[in-house]
């Protein structure tokens, strides 16, 4: 069972990467796969209308509902955002204070990795991709690579704090952290600070590779804001979803939930601001309704949690473990590094929830402190998802969000652009933990 659940897991990714412009259907079908096979291969199940129920009940629960909330929210809010043309006014004010196209973006890249330090990255990228959006359209460029920045950028600040992303809640939770410890920690500079340090050096990386953008980005023609009221119901949102995890800590589905209200609180406004005309109102629904991305990310959810059923990522983390023999640089080393490999291509939801124990045996083996390892993992899982497009949610979205506006991005452009990101934000992290924890 496990060698099938491989061989269609690496099928489906395979078809990602080889077939980009038909993934939805590539993994939705890859999902349907691992679906069946837990039906007709089981080892200890016999075929029966209960097993079949179980399999397709176990396919529903893998799925991230709480993301799908947010990612479906935030289409109509993002719209309405749009719609106000504040977004125009941001790249106008962004433009006005940068000398050349790759520093304007490289600020839109920078804002966006301050807001996901607060805010989920999926939400994250959906409140700035209109920004940039705005920024090249009114430069006549092509967005993509700078998408591809603001996906990266969110992941990455993601890490920094308990309320970024779920992995940090999940770690907090384990250890019993507190939103203040991720700052200072025992006496020590926190997470925050290793991530502050990759974020640093990360963006000197993404100053290099849009340094071909030397285009003046003066005589931008100003357009009026039309509305402040998408813009206060955005920032009403940002604080909501930032004081969500006081109610939901392992952020299972407030985020979503908040994320849907608003989005129809969006859909209503528009409604009344277009003076009640229904056909307004489903052109809009229908221009910013995304069910390509959407279906994607259902069956992303279901192919990876595969994976964690097979037990193949349990096996993965034990060998691992088994590599290290009381060496813990070389244990840290392979957390951080084998985890930046794995959580390219797998969610770091289910793997870093199967690591924490296993970091926390091995310190105890060794008579120390797990902090040095727990943190590693943390850095490794996260910042991982930022190498393939499919390695994180926030990426996933960015992707849809410019097949939506008529580009298409190839697997080899993203890893072109997320690949030297990742290597330069985790080496420095990776460092600063050593240094202070080990």
């Amino acid at each position: 069972m496990k060698i099938l659940i491989l061989v269609l897991f690496g099928l489906t990714y395979l078809g990602v990467v080889l077939f980009p412009g038909r993934k939805t259907a590539v993994m939705l079908s890859g999902a349907l796969s691992v679906i069946l096979a837990k039906v007709f291969f089981s080892p200890h199940e016999s075929l029966c209308a209960t097993h079949v129920f179980q399999s397709i009940f176990d396919a529903v629960k893998a799925i991230n509902w709480n993301v799908i909330g947010i990612f479906w929210g935030m289409l109509y809010l993002t719209g309405i955002f749009v719609y106000s043309k504040v977004p125009l006014l941001l790249a106008d004010k962004i433009i006005e204070h940068a000398r050349t196209v790759g520093m304007a973006i490289l600020a839109v890249c920078v804002f966006a990795s301050l807001v996901s330090a607060f805010v989920e990255n999926v939400a994250t990228v959906m409140i700035v991709a209109p920004i940039a959006l705005s920024l090249c359209k009114q430069l006549h460029l092509s967005p993509v690579p700078f998408l591809i920045g603001i996906a990266i950028s969110s992941n990455l600040q993601g890490t920094a704090t308990l309320i970024g992303d779920p992995p940090s809640m999940i770690l907090a939770g384990v250890k019993q952290m507190s939103f203040n410890d991720f700052f200072i920690y025992q006496g020590k500079p926190g997470i925050f600070w290793a991530v502050q340090l990759g974020a640093v050096v990360s963006f000197l990386v993404l100053a290099w590779l849009f340094r071909s953008y030397r285009q003046s980005v003066g005589g931008i023609q100003k357009e009026a804001v039309l509305s402040w009221a998408p813009t206060w119901l955005l920032l009403f949102m940002i604080v909501a979803l930032a004081v969500s995890p006081l109610f939901d800590p392992e952020s299972r589905f407030l985020g979503g939930m908040i994320c849907s209200v608003f989005g129809l609180g969006a859909l209503l406004w528009y409604h009344v601001e277009r003076h009640c005309d229904w056909r307004a109102t489903q052109a809009f629904w229908k221009e910013y309704a995304d069910w390509e991305t959407l279906l994607f990310l259902i069956g992303i959810f279901v192919v990876v949690e595969s994976l964690k059923d097979a037990g193949l990522i349990d096996d993965a983390a034990k060998w691992m473990v088994s590599e290290i023999r009381g060496n813990l640089f070389l244990a840290y080393s392979l957390i951080v590094w084998g985890s930046v490999a794995l959580s390219a291509v797998v969610d770091n939801v289910p793997y870093i929830t199967a690591m924490i124990p296993l970091c926390q045996a091995v310190s105890a083996n060794m008579g120390i402190s797990d902090n040095v390892l727990v943190f590693g993992l943390l850095i490794g899982a996260c910042l991982g998802g930022n190498i393939t497009p499919v390695g994180a949610a926030a990426n996933v979205v960015s992707i849809g969000i410019l097949k939506r506006n008529g580009y298409e991005t190839s697997f080899g452009e993203f890893v072109k652009i997320g690949l030297p990101f990742t290597a330069a934000a985790t080496f420095a992290s990776y460092i600063f933990v050593w240094l202070l924890w080990a």
